[in-house]
């Protein structure tokens, strides 16, 4: 049941990772056959079927419980960094300054702020897990304050996962929207890559993209999921292709439709160097704080990391 384990930990391992797993599993005898290895070191179950589906569900329910814990934290073992050479001559240049108002320069983020939250931090910031945005920062990190410390938030990582799951959930109800287009998109690719989307039309077709070929090499866009307005569709189409041919066809077609979830997903996500409001902010960590899984995006990436003001103090040779 190796491929049930990995099925199960798709959405939130990274490639090449693999989970350590011990499985207890009870059952009455008559759902065993025990006859199948002479040396009895090896039983099969009847209905594999059903085993395999109680163990990627109870998977996934273990792993549903901790949606809000990052896969990664870097609150521990942090050292200050030694300082570079130019930080050495910056400090210099500072120490060398005359008056406060001069020496106010050396502090300067050289644009590295991309947005900031004015005014004071509203009170009830405790009362949400992932806290209240002060700060966007290189166009793609959040920075929230909560009631005992920081996050930092990637935010094109933490959408993905966020469209991600909202396409599943209408994919689990077989209401996926789409969205019909009024001119059909066009797409050039090699023969080989249209072909495989050809292929798997049907498939594609249960994950809110309409597809036809047209010629060798030529992919015509007729629908597209609702949730995707304003997505890259020849990218994602480009994209999609290479998926299917990456992954295992042997998995289940629920499998193998979150997977094309998934990358579908990838291309309607904020992306990163959008500069964003401060109530846009605010808007996606609430949504993370809703969305099963919201600590690792869709490749099992970590979304955002913590750190606890002790954490921070530490770091600073408080504590």
């Amino acid at each position: 049941f190796a491929g049930a384990v990995k099925g199960a930990y798709a959405d939130v391992l990274m490639r090449a990772r693999f989970p350590a797993v011990v499985l207890f599993i009870t059952c009455a005898p008559q759902f065993v056959d025990v006859n199948v290895h002479p040396a009895k070191a090896e039983v099969r179950f009847r209905d594999a079927g059903l085993v395999r589906g109680l163990i990627v569900g109870a998977i996934r329910e273990a792993l549903g419980a901790g949606a809000r814990r990052s896969a990664s934290s870097l609150s521990t073992g942090l050292r200050p960094a030694p300082p570079t050479p130019a930080m050495a001559e910056a400090s210099l240049a500072a120490s060398a300054l005359q008056g406060f108002a001069e020496a106010q320069a050396a502090f300067l983020l050289d644009g590295a702020l991309s947005a900031e939250v004015a005014g004071p931090l509203p009170e009830e910031t405790s009362d949400f897990p992932l806290g209240v945005a002060r700060a966007q920062f290189h166009q793609n990190y959040i920075v929230s304050q909560t009631g005992d410390g920081i996050v930092i938030v990637d935010q094109h990582a933490a959408h993905e996962r966020i469209v991600y799951e909202k396409l599943k959930g209408e994919y689990a109800r077989r209401n996926i929207s789409t969205q019909p287009l009024l001119v059909p998109e066009v797409v050039e690719l090699d023969p080989a890559a249209a072909e495989r989307l050809a292929d798997a039309a049907e498939l594609l077709s249960q994950a809110g993209l309409v597809i036809d070929r047209f010629g060798d090499s030529t992919i015509l866009v007729r629908e597209i999921p609702g949730a995707l307005g304003g997505a890259r569709i020849a990218g994602m189409l480009r994209d999609l292709a290479d998926e299917l041919a990456a992954f295992d066809s042997a998995g289940t077609v629920e499998e193998r439709i979150n997977h094309l979830l998934a990358t579908i997903a990838c291309h309607h996500s904020v992306r990163s160097g959008r500069v964003l409001k401060a109530e846009e902010m605010n808007a996606l960590l609430r949504e993370m704080e809703r969305t099963p899984n919201s600590g690792q995006c869709n490749h099992g990436r970590p979304t955002y990391v913590r750190f606890t003001l002790a954490d921070i103090e530490r770091l600073f040779g408080r504590k």
